[in-house]
């Protein structure tokens, strides 16, 4: 039993000089942490927190320009799409007086010749618009096969057309300026006594 109470008591032990001295400086190592340390690292949290304010500055501006340009963008869209029912309502109202004289024609009583010719004049009064517009028909009949403004339906015998020439139009073909809208529909004539020449 005595063994026992041996092992649970520790007993003060005297340090020696020597050994008491080395075990100071870890007291002092804490002071000059406040000297130049302390002030490095004082500065980096400082250096850190303007690191992280330019960075949100940066998204900031970044957010900002990506809304000004999506805001550009749909801008650029409606204008668009303005400008072109604009463009289509100038046009659709060129034509409207040209549909007002279908449905006059269609109400008419008037006799077979009459209806004849007031078709004619509203036949007229639509290609004046179309000229307006600067849409211009594809040259057909009696011009040489062109397959960039024709579009060839077959072929016919013909003695008074050179061969390869336009000898019917079936749908007229219409241009605005230089550029084609639509090819004509045309039959080539296909003359046998020129070809054996």
């Amino acid at each position: 039993m005595a063994k026992r109470e041996d092992l649970n008591v520790i007993e003060p032990r005297e340090i020696p000089a020597g050994e008491a001295g080395e075990s100071l400086p870890e007291e002092p190592a804490a002071a000059p942490a406040a000297g130049p340390a302390a002030a490095v690292e004082a500065e980096q949290p400082s250096e850190l927190d303007r690191v992280k304010a330019e960075r949100d500055q940066l998204l900031d501006r970044l957010a900002r320009q990506q809304a000004e340009f999506d805001n550009a963008r749909k801008r650029a869209e409606r204008e668009r799409a303005e400008y072109r029912d604009y463009a289509a309502g100038n046009v659709i109202e060129q034509f409207l007086p040209v549909l007002d004289n279908f449905e006059l024609a269609l109400q008419s009583n008037g006799t077979e010749e009459q209806l004849r010719a007031g078709v004619a004049l509203i036949v007229k009064q639509m290609e004046e618009i179309l000229r307006q517009m600067q849409v211009i028909p594809v040259p057909a009949v009696g011009e040489p096969f062109d397959p960039r403004i024709h579009e060839a339906m077959g072929s016919v015998d013909r003695d008074d057309l050179p061969d390869q020439h336009v000898a019917e139009e079936v749908r007229r073909g219409y241009k605005l300026r230089d550029r084609l809208l639509r090819p004509a529909l045309v039959r080539v004539a296909h003359n046998p006594k020129q070809k054996g020449d």
